[in-house]
């Protein structure tokens, strides 16, 4: 069975059912879990200077803006790590030995080189649901990991959107 599994984690709606299916599946398998968080600037939700304030296009020239973006993306790392540190708190109460990481990049080749490096035997990842369009233009780590990947992989699905 497993042994080691990354479970990828962010802050969208079916997050908390991954977590929960990852620990699930842990727990089942005697397994040791790996919680994943990728950071990328330039995705929505995060922070980003170029997108919350257009008008700056020499941050160098500009630094009190830059400083303040600084500050913004230090304090959301952090907020995230203790985010992290709360499932791993979680899934550790249930007796599922448990660690976590945040890397910053593109979430589905930090989750490839995450379990690659861990030596995982499974990547559990959820699946938005997006079609058509907009898959294509917000593009699909789901799909990436599924490509890419070194070891198993289980996509938990989101609801389907509607194809636009």
């Amino acid at each position: 069975m497993y042994q080691k599994i990354v479970v990828a984690v962010d802050k969208s709606e079916m997050s908390q059912f991954v977590f929960e299916q990852g620990v699930f599946l842990a727990k089942a398998a005697d397994a040791e879990l790996m919680l994943l968080h990728v950071l990328s600037p330039l995705e929505d939700p995060y922070i980003s200077p170029v997108f919350t304030q257009p008008d700056i296009i020499y941050p160098t020239l500009q630094t009190t803006p830059m400083d303040s973006y600084i500050k913004e993306w230090e304090e959301l790392k952090k907020e995230r790590l203790d985010w992290l540190r709360s499932l791993s708190d979680t899934a550790i109460s249930v007796g599922v030995k448990t660690g976590f990481t945040q890397n910053l990049g593109d979430a589905g080749r930090i989750i490839c080189e995450v379990a690659r490096n861990w030596h995982a035997d499974l990547i559990i990842v959820g699946r938005r649901g997006r079609v058509g369009i907009s898959e294509f233009l917000l593009g699909s780590v789901s799909n990436y990991v599924l490509h890419h990947a070194p070891c198993s992989i289980l996509t938990v699905q989101g609801r389907i959107l509607e194809q636009t």
